[in-house]
This record gives C-alpha cells, structure tokens and sequence, in this order.
C-alpha cells in the first residue's frame, strides 16, 4: 500500500505542475500576440529610417556626420545585454547570455582584462548571472522588460548614446534575441556605434550635379542629421528591447508547450502504473483469502 500512496502522491504532484504549465502556456501566448504586433508595427518604420539616413548622407557626406560614424581605436566596449526578469523559457536566456560573453572573451579579451569591456544589463537574469562574475556592469534595469513605455526607452538609449559622444566608450554592441516566431529566436549581435552605413563614394555620388537625391532638405542638412541620426539610434534601440520581449513570450509560450505534453505523458504512465499496481494488490489480497480459506478446510 505505501507504493501505492507513493505513486498518488506523484500522480497529484504532476497533475499540479501540468495545471501550471498549461497556464503559463496561455499566458504567454496572449502576451505573444500583443509583442508581436508591436514588432510587426516597429520593424517597417525603422527600415524607412534607415533608408532615408543612408540617402541622405550619400547626397554630401560632412565631417558633421562623423560623431555618430568615425571608426576609432578601440580602447573600451560597451555590451548591453538584453535578457528577461523571468525564466521557464528554455535556452532564451542562456544564449544570449552566452553570446554576449562570446563578444567580452572572444574579440576583446584584451581590452577585458584590463576592465575595459563594461555591460549594460537590460533584464534581470543577465544581471543575476553577470554580477557573480568578474565583469563590470555600469547599470542595470528591469523595467523597461516589464512596461516597455517608448520613454523610458529612450532614456536609457539617451544615456548610451552620452556616453559614446563623451568617448567614455569606443564602441557599443547589442546582444538579443531577435523575434522570427514563436518557436525560433535569433540570436542577434548589432553594432549600436558607431553607425555602420553603407555611404557610396563613387564619382557619380561625389559630383552632386549628376547625383540627383531624393529629398529636398529643408531647413538645412545638418539640422536634419542632427535630428535623425538620434531618432534613428533610439528606434533600434527600441526594437532591440521589443524584439527580445516577443522572442520571451515565444520561448516560453514553446517551452511550457513541451512542459505540459511531457507532464500529461508522465501522467499516463503513472496511471498506468498505479493501476498494475492495485491489481496486484488485489489478487495477492484474493490469493490470501482464499489460501487461509484452503487452510481452514484442512
């Protein structure tokens, strides 16, 4: 009998988690769809950015536009990582985490040795994980996982890109999962700054005559870079932050999916089992009786 109060207990337990995990499931899901409109509405508006950017900076490219653009020496790197304050979302996480540090190790061990190569933790699990390492880490924010408002955003965006202006960092990388659908996340590492645009130098973009551009600039090109070179950065900025929101939401929605078949299949078994053993129970119970009742005729 205490096999059989095991195996009831084991069948309540899993019964419990499976409740659990097809909730969550449900959860994410409801919470995918509105991540995902927010990517699909996002994505069309900074690829139109990022056209007229790079059509405008071929028209006449300044010295002006080198703040944002000037390739430097690279004495110190900025990597913000993006993760999620939550986990159960499988290997969401993990890899990011992974790929980030990849960048640290791989292409700027030098420049980590010496505490030169900082994080910007968006989410707590990156945080948790990074903080019990030796790895500087320069602020830490979950917030913007939680409520991802475009202000707070582009606050943190605002700060990043101070402090690239002010040279305290030569180069700024982004590290997230980038959303493709509910079961794929990509892996994603972007160059934040300095902005890589494709500018043209060929004779015909030099020689503004024959160059015919596609905008008539008004009040002037300079106010204009001065105004869409930030706007542009705080928009990839923020699909970075949304895209990894809907990548979450789809790891997980994926990963309580797997849960709650692998629970249910559990579940079965142990049925299954309970039930072979209750039978044997009973006929070693009905074997007893009948034994003593041969005993009693003898």
């Amino acid at each position: 009998m205490a096999n059989l109060k095991e195996i009831r207990i084991r069948i309540a337990s899993v019964t419990t988690t499976r409740q659990i995990t097809s909730a969550m499931k449900m959860v994410s899901a409801a919470k995918l769809k509105r991540a995902q409109d927010a990517v699909l509405q996002i994505r069309p508006y900074s690829e139109k950015l990022s056209n007229i950017i790079t059509n405008v900076l071929q028209t006449d490219f300044s010295e002006d536009d080198k703040k944002y653009t000037e390739q430097r020496n690279i004495n110190s790197v900025l990597i913000v990582l993006v993760t999620s304050n939550r986990g159960l979302c499988g290997a969401f996480n993990s890899n990011v985490i992974k790929g980030a540090l990849s960048i640290a190790l791989n292409d700027y061990n030098s420049l980590l040795e010496k505490k030169r190569v900082k994080f910007l933790c968006i989410g707590k699990k990156g945080y948790d994980y990074l903080k019990g390492k030796d790895i500087p880490i320069i602020n830490y924010n979950s917030n913007v996982i939680e409520k991802p408002d475009l202000d707070s955003i582009y606050s943190i965006a605002d700060e990043i890109i101070e402090s690239y202006l002010k040279k305290e960092f030569d180069k700024i990388i982004v590290v997230y999962n980038s959303f493709k659908n509910a079961a794929v996340q990509i892996l994603t590492k972007e160059q934040f700054l300095p902005l890589k645009i494709d500018i043209k130098k060929t004779e015909k973009a030099k020689n503004l005559k024959q160059y015919k551009a596609d905008y008539i600039i008004e009040p002037s090109r300079k106010e204009i870079i001065e105004e869409l070179l930030p706007k542009y950065l705080k928009v990839n900025f923020y699909k970075a932050i949304i895209d990894s929101i809907a990548s979450e939401h789809g790891a997980r929605m994926t990963a309580m999916h797997k849960a709650t078949d692998n629970a249910t299949e559990l579940l079965k078994e142990l049925i299954l089992n309970y039930n072979k053993a209750r039978q044997a129970t009973i006929t070693n119970e009905i074997l007893e009786i009948v034994s003593g009742a041969e005993a009693l005729k003898g």
